[in-house]
């Protein structure tokens, strides 16, 4: 399970979507693939909504968690075009029913198109309000049966006692254990969806997705890559 966040889409560009950053990660996804590796990706829509910014101004926050579901579906069909333009059969499952642009999310079918070779891209957040993203990643991660959760971050590369980009003391962690990431207060998902991989012992690895080897490095097991939490 291959976590992106809707920033990381946009980069640094002035526009919600920067098609460069797609083709990058694109290029990074083909090459596991093309290792055999079934992979599946959930893609935020901070680029586009945020329902808790929203929220916070007053909105009420079912209708804006909808319409951040809404911004997933549109990263989703963004990336799943630049996917097929990589040679990837790509599908887009949508918690949000939409038939005319993506499949309902069908958790049967999901793993039939694994195993056939597909990219799947959750999109539509679980269908809920006030469930994030990384709670999505976790809870279709368990449903389909992966590995791991391969959680990406714009320039970190790894789990950090302090924000790297403000302390430059700041440590990086090769491995945690669950409870001391939420013991710590660190951010590294929310606390839904990191309760949700403890309970169930899935691990996740927190990486830089700006390194394009380190994808693949992570997928062949060369080196250590980011920081591990299980």
């Amino acid at each position: 399970m291959l976590k992106l966040s809707g920033e990381a889409v946009q980069g640094e560009s002035a526009d919600p979507i920067d098609h460069d950053v797609l083709d990058f990660m694109a290029r990074q996804v083909s090459r596991i693939v093309k290792l055999g590796v079934q992979v599946n990706i959930v893609i935020g829509g901070g680029n586009i909504w945020r329902g808790e910014a929203a929220s916070g101004r007053g909105m009420e926050r079912a209708t804006a968690d909808y319409m951040g579901m809404l911004a997933t579906v549109i990263n989703g069909l963004a990336l799943q075009s630049t996917l097929e333009r990589h040679g990837l059969h790509t599908r887009v499952q949508s918690a949000i029913t939409m038939v005319e642009v993506a499949e309902p999310y069908i958790r049967r079918r999901a793993i039939r198109h694994l195993e056939k070779g597909r990219v799947v891209i959750f999109a539509g957040g679980t269908g809920n309000p006030y469930f994030s993203t990384d709670t999505t990643a976790a809870l279709r991660a368990l449903e389909i049966g992966a590995e791991v959760i391969l959680m990406a971050k714009n320039r970190v590369d790894g789990v950090y006692d302090a924000d790297p980009r403000k302390v430059p003391t700041a440590r990086r962690f090769d491995a945690m254990g669950y409870m001391d990431v939420i013991n710590r207060g660190l951010r590294v998902m929310d606390s839904t969806a990191l309760s949700l991989c403890m309970d169930n012992k899935l691990p996740i690895i927190v990486f830089d997705l700006l390194n394009e080897q380190n994808l693949e490095r992570i997928v062949l097991g060369e080196g250590h890559v980011g920081t591990i939490i299980s």
